[in-house]
């Protein structure tokens, strides 16, 4: 087997495995614009810098700010993130991932594994 197909085939095992993930009652449901800005979000929290809510609300070009804001508020609302009041500013809000979050990614990544190992 070519390595382009066996790459294809870990994706779309990949791709087979989170469809029945999401068909889990307690898995998150994230629309496609809250899964887009959180998946930003994500790879800036593993580089270990944070997020100010102005920052995240300018991350995606092909989301307006306005409706950034409504999935950041939305994102909260489902337990994704929570915001922290910066120490010294209070207007100054950062966007955190909860333990929730760390779930959501974790079981995404077992996907992942499994999908290449199989």
């Amino acid at each position: 087997m070519s390595t382009q197909s066996s790459h294809s085939l870990t994706y779309l095992r990949f791709l087979d495995l989170v469809q029945g993930l999401r068909a889990l009652p307690d898995f998150p449901v994230l629309d496609p614009v809250e899964e887009r800005l959180f998946n930003l979000f994500a790879t800036v929290w593993h580089s270990g810098k944070q997020i100010t809510v102005l920052q995240a609300m300018g991350m995606s070009t092909d989301v307006s700010s306005t409706t950034a804001h409504r999935r950041l508020k939305s994102l909260r609302k489902k337990g994704m993130i929570s915001l922290l009041a910066d120490e010294a500013d209070n207007r100054i809000k950062y966007v955190q991932p909860t333990p929730m979050a760390d779930q959501y990614f974790s079981q995404l990544g077992q996907c992942l594994s499994q999908a290449h190992t199989a």
